[in-house]
């Protein structure tokens, strides 16, 4: 199996530690194995035997003795090291690979993302990897010693008699057809039944981060059922699995209790025969017990097993999906950017099946202009912006920084010169400090804070229960959205990129909160090439150029005074927003900041 051998690569860094765990196990493993043997004795040698009441207990006493000395003082650290030994070893083993599908998702592109539900991706990484420890535990430690328990006592019953050995053991062949017909069933109603629970998860994913919308749309009873809809597939697809699991157990457990039968019934024959010993008898009865628990459990093992190798397909399956974005082989570091951006006949489309979203656009920014993006919803200009830092490659065409094609350098030293302040900018669950702290990982506490007060934050930050070691929750949730974008742009500070990049970085905000951000995107463009994608216009008529995008062209550009002179689409959209804010009886701030009539 392709999926085993990959797994086995995981596995192998930790060979000594596996077999130091089977060393011991099967030490752990061979001391009931004694029983029988002892039981025998007991019975034949000692009870039956002709020695007087004194020595038979003298005997006994020493005989207990001896094996509670076994099975304590030796058994008991043995037991705790194959314990401990196993799940180590399995638990590192899943510590490397979900630290490989991390890098590896981390390598996927945007447009993975935005087909793939995040409750399947974590399904993947958590419950399914979790899954495959079975595969370590079970598959490489219990099966093996099982199997060797099975063949010390098989040892030990052909010592005692080939042929009752033989009669102990015809029903295996029943185990192997019983095995492989199952097996296979089990291990797709596994694959499914994962499927089924990854999708239940990605859909719970959703609705939890949505249940404000629920809320306010009074959704809660039609969302009870989507939910209970889906939880009503995962359950059939569970009791399917289970209805194969207990078919399997139902009939191993069947076979499992005719061989004691045949065995009693064959070894009293033969004891009334006088071919066998009473002690014999009750030795291979002993024996019956531990060899067919071996057995029972790798029948058990084969269930775990399926749901290991199920698990094991749907994370490779993952770890196999192909990178959209990568390196070029003779990609170079990029140290130093001055911040030319040309854009040479560049389409682009997210499908292939669907039609071009930006179509033979041609720009030219010059290093330190400030350069607007404008036009309406849908005409391109998010997508356009998307493509300067490679979130998604282009079609036909040439994005060039500096002379060269943004596709020459690395995707790190490209992504390092580029400093991105979006409309919802994401903050992780943790403290200010460490929000801002992401800009450059490697800044001081001094530099986070200069950041801060750069970006307007640092004095809200100050009134903040613990300053900067404040906890924000999940998504900033509990800082309001300008208090957010503050942050966010304190992070950029940080970062001091040669790049800026601003997608309607303040239009949810209010009219003083933004006056704030917007003063600090000023202060931020300083020095710098700066792309802005706006919709109200009145914030970007101080840009050195201005792009108007429509259906993927650009159709028109120049300064504002250009554009206003030309009287087409831009100058029209200008007075139609204007016109909007007359009738509203309310200014643009950055109107009434720059003085301009309306």
């Amino acid at each position: 199996m392709e999926s085993m051998r990959r797994y086995l690569q995981f596995v192998k860094p930790y060979w000594k530690q596996i077999t130091a765990t089977m060393v011991v196990g099967i030490i752990k493993f061979g001391i009931p194995l004694l029983l029988p043997l002892l039981l025998k004795y007991v019975v034949d040698d000692l009870l039956l035997s002709s020695m007087s009441y004194k020595e038979k207990v003298e005997k006994l006493i020493w005989i207990l003795l001896g094996t509670l000395f076994l099975f304590t003082v030796v058994r008991i650290p043995v037991e705790y090291f194959r314990q401990y030994f196993a799940q180590w070893t399995a638990n590192k083993v899943l510590f490397d690979i979900r630290n490989r599908l991390f890098d590896h998702i981390e390598k996927l592109s945007l447009r993975y993302y935005q087909n793939q539900r995040v409750g399947q991706i974590i399904s993947r990484m958590i419950h399914d990897v979790e899954q495959t420890k079975e595969f370590v535990i079970t598959g490489m430690m219990n099966i093996w010693l099982d199997m060797t328990t099975l063949i010390i006592a098989v040892g030990f019953m052909l010592w005692l008699d080939p042929w009752m050995t033989l009669i102990s053991l015809s029903i295996f062949p029943l185990y192997a057809v019983s095995v492989k017909y199952f097996f296979q069933n089990m291990r797709r109603t596994t694959r499914e039944r994962s499927q089924a629970l990854a999708e239940l998860q990605g859909h719970l994913h959703e609705r939890v981060q949505g249940i404000s919308v629920i809320r306010a749309f009074q959704l809660e009873e039609f969302e009870q059922r989507q939910f209970e809809k889906r939880n009503n597939h995962f359950l059939d697809k569970a009791l399917n699995h289970t209805r194969w699991v207990a078919k399997t157990f139902s009939a191993i457990n069947t076979i499992t209790d005719l061989a004691p039968i045949i065995v009693i019934g064959v070894s009293g024959y033969l004891v009334i025969k006088g071919q066998l010993t009473i002690g014999e008898m009750t030795a291979f009865y002993g024996y019956m017990g531990l060899i067919y628990n071996p057995i029972r459990r790798l029948v058990n093992s084969s269930t775990t097993l399926t749901q290991a190798f199920a698990s094991m397909d749907r994370v490779f399956e993952f770890m196999d999906e192909p990178y959209d974005i990568q390196n070029r082989p003779n990609a170079k570091d990029i140290d130093h950017v001055n911040g030319r951006i040309e854009f040479n006949q560049v389409c682009f489309r997210y499908h292939d099946q669907q039609p071009y979203i930006l179509d033979r656009i041609n720009l030219k920014i010059e290093p330190g202009q400030t350069v607007a993006l404008v036009g309406s919803s849908g005409g391109g200009k998010s997508s356009l912006i998307s493509l300067i830092p490679r979130f998604y490659d282009i079609n036909e065409g040439e994005i060039r920084i500096d002379g060269v094609d943004i596709r020459d350098f690395t995707l790190e030293s490209l992504r390092k010169h580029i400093g991105m302040v979006l409309q919802e900018d994401i903050l992780f669950s943790g403290n200010v400090k460490e929000n801002i702290h992401m800009g450059r990982i490697d800044a001081t506490f001094e530099q986070i804070q200069e950041a801060a007060k750069a970006a307007n934050a640092h004095d809200f930050i100050r009134e903040l229960p613990r300053g900067y070691e404040t906890e924000i929750g999940e998504r900033g949730i509990k800082l309001s959205g300008g208090q957010k974008q503050r942050l966010a742009l304190a992070r950029v500070f940080l970062k001091d990129p040669a790049i800026l990049i601003l997608d309607e970085a303040t239009s949810a905000l209010d009219l003083q909160t933004e006056h704030l951000v917007q003063e600090s995107l000023e202060r931020l463009a300083k020095g710098r090439t700066t792309l802005i994608v706006a919709h109200r216009l009145s914030t970007i008529t101080h840009a050195d150029q201005i792009f108007v995008i429509d259906h993927g062209r650009v159709v028109e550009q120049g300064t504002h005074d250009e554009l206003m002179r030309l009287n087409g689409t831009y100058a029209e959209l200008f007075r139609v927003q204007n016109l909007d804010k007359n009738t509203n009886g309310s200014l643009d701030a950055y109107q009434i900041a720059e003085g301009k009539n309306v």
